[in-house]
């Protein structure tokens, strides 16, 4: 049987689990366009390819989507601004959080961990911030109690909390922290305690997925301020995978303000959880560009491609590795 539009739109669960394949060629396209950029030196280039080739694939998907977190304002950008509607119109109204081509000075130069990511959520359901406006963020796994560390703390306090949950000295506690001049100080406090720090160049989507995954990846915490759309894409994956993470807009100008008024954002001060951050039934897909701890790059073959994506969903906590092979 055919459903109508209206039936259609009324049926969000089933759309949403016949969304996830969607998902993943959205990401599996850009991917493969930024890659052809890889290790050549133009961020420019590699980033204009993935946005082009992301809203090609999504124009086809049958969703009536908006994106609310994407390349930037309509006036800076051609394509995935926020606002811009995306999909063929004949599906869910759906919000859209874009990451092109998260790390785009890793995939410039070939190195670990750049990614592509995009995260669905029914209307509504994602934060909406503007593109240069940054966030504070604190993350750590979904074992813990809520209020084991929070983003107000100072790194020590944080740190010594987190150490006293996992029953372990600070020694044996490890901090993900982007390597930047602002987090100079962050850096010297952490290390001063004990903890030992793996600084990333970029790429804190993925930070914070390693510091909620410790298992796999020895890390306990992310912490520092990175930018506020990777945040609220993060916050989606955690809804999907667990974990921990709290959130607070670096709104230091009064046309950041003035914009996140626009925007729904009333309390400038305002920390945000992971529901708040991402709410209601979220999907998340991510697939590599270059090669890292989280996902394989993308590996040319003479006649053939291969894929590495996850994508996942907050309803059913379903994690799902996809690895795919293309034909050239």
């Amino acid at each position: 049987m055919k459903l109508t539009k209206v039936e259609v739109a009324k049926t969000p669960a089933h759309l949403h689990r016949t969304l996830t394949l969607e998902l993943v060629r959205v990401t599996e396209r850009a991917a493969l366009a930024a890659a052809e950029w890889r290790g050549k030196g133009d961020e420019k280039a590699a980033d204009d390819a993935a946005v082009l080739a992301m809203k090609t694939e999504l124009d086809g998907v049958a969703i009536s989507g908006r994106i609310v977190i994407g390349e930037g304002e309509q006036h800076e950008t051609d394509n995935l601004y926020i606002g811009q509607s995306v999909g063929n119109g004949q599906g869910p109204e759906v919000d859209i959080a874009v990451d092109p081509l998260e790390g785009v000075t890793l995939c410039a130069k070939n190195q670990p961990d750049s990614l592509v990511v995009l995260a669905m959520a029914e209307r509504g359901g994602l934060l909406n911030v503007a593109r240069n406006v940054y966030m504070h963020k604190i993350a750590i796994g979904a074992d813990y109690a809520p209020g084991t560390v929070h983003i107000d703390w100072t790194a020590t306090e944080n740190v010594r909390a987190l150490a006293k949950a996992k029953g372990v000295p600070l020694s044996e506690v490890t901090a993900i922290v982007l390597d930047r001049p602002r987090h100079a100080s962050l850096i010297e406090e952490l290390r001063t305690t004990g903890v030992a720090v793996k600084l990333i160049s970029d790429g804190d989507i993925a930070g914070v997925m390693h510091a909620v995954n410790t298992e796999d990846t020895g890390i306990d915490i992310y912490l520092g301020s990175g930018g506020a759309p990777e945040g609220v894409l993060a916050a989606a994956a955690l809804r999907c995978i667990g974990g921990h993470m709290q959130g607070k807009l670096i709104l230091d100008t009064p046309a950041k303000r003035e914009r996140a008024r626009e925007m729904g954002i009333t309390d400038p001060n305002r920390v945000y959880d992971v529901t708040e951050l991402a709410a209601g039934d979220v999907l998340v897909a991510a697939t590599g560009v270059t090669d890292g701890s989280l996902l394989d790059g993308i590996r040319l073959r003479r006649n053939s491609v291969e894929t590495s994506t996850i994508v996942m969903r907050s309803w059913s906590q379903t994690v799902r590795w996809i690895r795919a092979q293309h034909a050239r």
